[in-house]
This record gives structure tokens, C-alpha cells and sequence, in this order.
């Protein structure tokens, strides 16, 4: 079993002009935890003062027996992560265990594709993602796609982010921005929630070095991850443009090595923003 020595607690009387004042958390953040000790990881984040949790896999759990902990715990899952895969030949299932786990909705972050992100992948992928979101809409959930920096390559008058966006059903097909995976190929964060505030309804907070020059290959070192605030990317005028928009959770991520001392400093930097 794990032991976390060290419980953080946020006062929320000192938070409530926060623009975004219940962040939640990524699974994936602590997924090193989570893998060896899902009870006692659950009581450390839930001690950093966060119980909004999207799931990105059970980490060996059933759906119902992840719900309970959460339960005991007064936490919730509001967004359940799945692959393409289980997306396109599960859909039924996996709408079935975000039910069960209290999810509102189900996303993926990543379309299956060898070198290049095309039109080609692109075109498969709205394809799929309408008739998976028809049915997850069917069993009163959204599906969210989360951008991952490759759909920002160039395409007709726009990109293949655009493009995607204009070919999917907005009553079955929504987004999930994660501003780092805009920010990388060069596209503007905030520019972009002004484009589609309807469209995006999650949002992944997470930061980029400053410096970093990035592409789109959907990859950068997780060294390049940074505590929010600290990066290149300006999160204060980000959040004010999202208030206008459909986004409903805010999941902190991280994926560098010193999540458990650096989350609590991302999360009291987000609760400052006013």
C-alpha cells in the first residue's frame, strides 16, 4: 500500500472569486499512483482538496467498484476516457460503465493513424465519431474528442481541427480542448474557444515550457510539461474566454515525474485567477 506522507488542504472561503473554483484531475496525472493503490491515491488527491475526477481506464477496478470508492470518498467522475477501439466496437458497453461510474461524458484523445495526420484519418474519424456519438447521446452522455496537436496540420482554408468540427454532428459529436495540444503546433488557444464556443464543452489545464517550439506530431517530452502558470501559455485571459463558452470541467494534468508536489501549486494558481 502506499503511504503519502504529506495532506494538502485549500481554504475555498479564500477562493470564491476564482473563475474555475472546483478543478478537477486527469487520471492519467497520477496513473503511477492509481496502478499500485487506488484507495489510497483517491484519499491523497481528495486531500489536495480535488473530487472531480475524469478517468482515463479503471486501474484494475470494475466500473461499479471505482464508483463506490468515489463514493465513500464524496467524489465524482464526470468525464470517462476510453480508446478509439472500445469507442467504435464497444459503444454500447462503454456507455454502460460511464453510466455506472456517474459520468456525463465519454471522450478519447487520440485517432489511430501511421506517420502524417491526413484528410484521410480525419474523414474516418468524423465518420466514426457520429455514429459513436449518436448512441452515447442515445444513452444521455456527450462524447468529447480531445485534440492532441496533429489535427492542427493545414488543410483547404483552415486545418484539419476545422475541418473536423464542421464535418461532426454538434448534437452527437463535442470537444474536449486540452491547451497544451494547442498551443504545441502553434494554434491559438484562446483564438480558437472563440471560433467554437459552443463545440468545446472539457477542458484538459495543462502547461508548456517556455521556449519549447512545437509541431505536429502530437509528442513533446514530458519535461515540457510545467506547473500552470509557469509555461507559455496565457491561462488567465484562456479562462475569462472560456466563461462564454459550453465548457463545464476543468481536469489539471501533468505528466511529469513530481505530480504530487506540483499539482497542488497548478491547482492554487488556478484558484487564484479571478
Amino acid at each position: 500500500m502506499i503511504i503519502f506522507s504529506s495532506i494538502f488542504l485549500f481554504h475555498s472561503c479564500q477562493q470564491q472569486n476564482s473563475l474555475v473554483n472546483d478543478p478537477g484531475v486527469v487520471s492519467w496525472t497520477f496513473r503511477n499512483q492509481l496502478s499500485e493503490d487506488v484507495p489510497g491515491t483517491l484519499d491523497m488527491i481528495k486531500g489536495m482538496g480535488i473530487t472531480n475526477m475524469e478517468f482515463s481506464g479503471l486501474f484494475g477496478e470494475t466500473p461499479q467498484s471505482l464508483r463506490d470508492l468515489l463514493d465513500e470518498r464524496g467524489m465524482i467522475c464526470t468525464s470517462y476516457g476510453v480508446g478509439y477501439e472500445a469507442l467504435v466496437n464497444e459503444t454500447q458497453k462503454v456507455a454502460e460503465d460511464a453510466l455506472i461510474l456517474g459520468a456525463d461524458y465519454v471522450r478519447i484523445a487520440w485517432i489511430p493513424h501511421d506517420g502524417d495526420f491526413t484528410v484521410d484519418h480525419a474523414r474516418k474519424a468524423v465518420e466514426d465519431f457520429n455514429q459513436a456519438g449518436r448512441i452515447l447521446h442515445e444513452n444521455g452522455l456527450f462524447f468529447c474528442y480531445h485534440n492532441h496537436g496533429y489535427e492542427f496540420s493545414p488543410h483547404a482554408e483552415g486545418t484539419l481541427f476545422d475541418y473536423m468540427v464542421e464535418n461532426t454532428d454538434p448534437e452527437w459529436v463535442s470537444f474536449e480542448m486540452d491547451i497544451l495540444w494547442v498551443q504545441h503546433p502553434g494554434a491559438d488557444p484562446v483564438a480558437l474557444l472563440k471560433k467554437y464556443p459552443e463545440r468545446f464543452r472539457l477542458m484538459h489545464l495543462k502547461d508548456l515550457k517556455k521556449g519549447v517550439k512545437g509541431d505536429f506530431s502530437g509528442s513533446t517530452p514530458k519535461e515540457n510539461d510545467v506547473v500552470l502558470g509557469t509555461g507559455q501559455i496565457n491561462i488567465p485571459d484562456l479562462l475569462r474566454a472560456a466563461q462564454t463558452t459550453n465548457i463545464e470541467h476543468y481536469y489539471i494534468e501533468d505528466e511529469s515525474a513530481n505530480v504530487v508536489s506540483r499539482v497542488p501549486q497548478s491547482l492554487e494558481y488556478i484558484k487564484s485567477i479571478k
